[in-house]
């Protein structure tokens, strides 16, 4: 079975959703650039690093770009890496999983095939045949990621769970009932439940969830991690004031096609984001330039709320 016990590696904590700087002139990996930003998220204390997600734009690149930044970020990392391994095919699918395995992944996340909109039957019988096909790999965790692509029902979730194929789900619905049903399954059958959506962050983490993977964390590690302290410590002064802060940049960064206002955010803090992946227009382009005022003088007042909490 593919679960977390066959990895060395347990998901947890709080994981970095990462951007891939990327060369817009042949939509290749920079990965000079990607190694700036995950020595930078690994100086951090995050727990994790998931690459080419939502927040890293795994569409834009083909499949020898991702198995190819997959492998460098495992080596260069020095903390656990994660990797989607997502597309449009079954076969294409495995193939990613087997590359990051072979890297050394310390876990696989697996969306539905994206794009085209499937039935819950069909998802079910995809990731089945998913679990099946790469049980000797690193842990495999569904994926649900419904604003993108379709859905993993929560009933299916569930099925898909207590097979045992599974080591866990990360969650991107934002959907809180759908995290309580996951929730309520872990207490009769062990998996890692992973929140994957910045804007339930809080209540997840007060109410039970194994970690998260955070677009937020790629761009102010030090506030998703104060905020996860201040949880921990039962600080509600501070889980408020930092709680706030989190829900401001959210804010922005929904006025922005995904995942733009994060990596106009990690430019700001001096790395390399790369290029975007399509104009904005004049609407767009006046919401960016307001965003970038609004980040300058933003984020140095987070970080030392972050550094006091």
């Amino acid at each position: 079975m593919n679960t977390e016990s066959n990895g060395e590696h347990r998901a947890g904590g709080l994981i970095a959703a990462a951007v891939t700087p990327w060369r817009d002139t042949d939509a290749s990996v920079d990965i000079s650039a990607a190694f700036e930003l995950i020595d930078f998220l690994s100086g951090q204390n995050v727990s994790g690093i998931a690459l080419l997600g939502s927040t890293g734009e795994f569409p834009h690149f083909s499949l020898e770009e991702r198995a190819r930044l997959a492998a460098f970020a495992v080596k260069r990392s020095r903390v656990s890496v994660f990797v989607n391994v997502s597309h449009s095919t079954l076969a294409g699918s495995m193939q990613l999983a087997e590359q990051a395995t072979q890297a050394g992944a310390a876990g696989l996340l697996l969306m539905p095939p994206y794009f085209f909109r499937y039935s819950e039957q069909a998802v079910k019988e995809f990731f089945l045949r998913a679990a099946e096909n790469s049980a000797q790999g690193a842990p495999l965790y569904l994926y649900n990621l419904p604003f993108f692509t379709s859905a993993v029902p929560p009933e299916t979730a569930v099925e898909l769970l207590g097979t045992g194929g599974f080591a866990g789900i990360k969650d991107s619905s934002g959907d809180w009932e759908y995290f309580q049903r996951l929730r309520t399954l872990r207490e009769t059958k062990p998996f890692r439940l992973l929140l994957g959506n910045d804007r339930i962050f809080t209540r997840s983490q007060e109410t039970g969830a194994d970690g998260a993977v955070s677009g937020v964390a790629c761009a102010m590690p030090e506030l998703m991690i104060a905020l996860q302290s201040a949880i921990r410590q039962g600080n509600q002064a501070k889980k408020t004031r930092l709680e706030a802060r989190v829900q401001e940049f959210i804010d922005w960064t929904d006025l922005l096609p995904t995942p733009v206002g994060i990596k106009v955010a990690v430019e700001a803090r001096g790395l390399k984001a790369g290029a975007l992946a399509s104009p904005l227009g004049l609407d767009g382009a006046r919401t960016l330039e307001q965003y970038r005022g609004w980040l300058s003088a933003w984020i140095p007042q987070v970080l030392a709320e972050a550094i006091d909490a």
